[in-house]
């Protein structure tokens, strides 16, 4: 029979050498199993549906759709890795040293991909707003695919440099065993802060507000044109004007509220040890942006609410399923 001190080790075999258990409340560790368990679930299947949406229904191949499905792709992945996260919940690693560094290594990569995606989108909409008339010539399916390839190349390439010393000795950080940290020096945060938050948000935030004040332009114009005509019309207008600054607005405020508490915990100290076990808030923040991304940026379109009826009426398994015409 177990002794208490053995019960709170991570690995009771190993007496002098395991990590302890983190003591947290009955209710405090249920309530985390359950909110990680269920976000992770809601990630992985609202992306699952913006997949095969793009993915089966040929009418949905336009460059902006691929950018949405490169960004399911990513924020899918990012569901399954809170399911990791929900596993290390009373602060033990079950899983090996190998599977720790794969863990933060695709963690890195993923969320990277993801933010870089939200850079591509917010491009794509400022040229398909600012710049209509060459919008054909400049987006085309060739150059999005591209610009995909890219991004995820430049996030693995960059974040494997990133954590070259630990990929050099995996676990040779751990105080214990049933750890998993991983050792990301000061030089190496600054880049990867510029590279994967700073330079995106400034992007982001830059072309959402030239495109806010391009739409505001536009509806003022309409306006105008209209201020003649019958009161209905102005009123229409009116609210045209108040949900594009409403949904941009959500847009950016929703991404950063998500994304800068957890880069703010990246580079607190000079160098950073990140434990699967710390920082659980802002790393669930982080991770519940995943599953708002499908909601903010297809939710929205008339196309994805058909593609989910066809997907739960089992309409594509139909033949010619992939022909319907959706937009």
């Amino acid at each position: 029979m177990q002794t208490l001190d053995e019960a709170d080790l991570c690995f009771p075999q190993f007496l002098n050498a395991s990590c302890r258990k983190m003591a947290l409340p009955p209710a405090v560790s249920m309530f985390s199993y359950i909110m990680l368990t269920f976000i992770g679930l809601l990630t992985v299947i609202l992306n699952l549906l913006v997949i095969v949406s793009i993915s089966h229904f040929r009418n949905l191949h336009t460059p902006t759709n691929i950018l949405l499905l490169s960004l399911g792709i990513s924020d899918f992945l990012i569901g399954f890795l809170i399911f990791f996260q929900t596993s290390a919940m009373e602060g033990c690693w079950f899983l090996g040293d190998f599977m720790c560094l794969l863990y933060y290594l695709l963690e890195y990569i993923v969320t990277a991909a993801s933010i870089g995606n939200m850079v591509l989108i917010s491009v794509d909409r400022y040229v398909a707003i600012c710049d209509p008339m060459h919008y054909r010539t400049k987006v085309s399916e060739k150059r999005v695919k591209m610009c995909v390839c890219a991004c995820w190349g430049c996030a693995t390439l960059c974040h494997c440099v990133l954590l070259r010393h630990n990929l050099k000795q995996p676990g040779s950080l751990n105080s214990c065993i049933g750890e998993c940290v991983i050792l990301i020096n000061n030089i190496s945060t600054v880049i990867d802060m510029t590279v994967s938050f700073i330079g995106p948000v400034i992007v982001v935030v830059v072309l959402y507000l030239r495109v806010f004040v391009a739409v505001i332009a536009q509806v003022r114009a309409m306006r105008a044109r209209t201020a003649a005509g019958p009161q209905q019309s102005s009123v229409k207008v009116k609210k045209s004007e108040m949900k594009a600054a409403r949904t941009l607005g959500v847009v950016i405020v929703v991404f950063l509220l998500c994304v800068c508490p957890f880069y703010c915990a990246v580079v607190t100290g000079t160098d950073t040890l990140l434990s699967v076990s710390n920082d659980a808030f802002v790393i669930l923040l982080f991770y519940f942006n995943s599953s708002l991304n499908p909601l903010i940026y297809a939710f929205f379109y008339p196309w994805f609410r058909k593609s989910i009826k066809l997907i739960f009426t089992l309409q594509i398994l139909k033949p010619g399923s992939s022909d319907f015409k959706l937009m």
